[in-house]
């Protein structure tokens, strides 16, 4: 299993409505680990990494990591969303 990134993680979240605190729930993770991650404060274990990892996948969440890393809900039509496409204007 590959590591996610950072925008990887928030924009999987956002296509599933899923705040952090739903992430730290579904992950078994505390919230300050999910906000630290995304937030690039801090590096976070591999077990961590992957915990959010799967809850998200569980939750029907595919992480493309190709030629660019970039996610999409398992199962979409068309391409995932590019790496760098994903920032903070995608959260509403």
């Amino acid at each position: 299993m590959s590591i996610i990134t950072a925008p990887q993680c928030r924009a999987a979240r956002a296509m599933l409505d899923w705040t952090q605190p739903r992430l730290a729930e579904a992950s078994g993770l505390g919230l300050s680990t999910i906000v630290d991650f995304e937030r690039q404060r801090r590096a976070v274990s591999a077990e961590a990494l992957s915990a959010m990892r799967c809850a998200l996948e569980a939750a029907g969440v595919e992480f493309t990591n190709g030629g660019q890393p970039g996610v999409r809900l398992q199962g979409a039509p068309g391409g995932s969303i590019p790496a760098e496409e994903l920032n903070a204007s995608n959260d509403e």
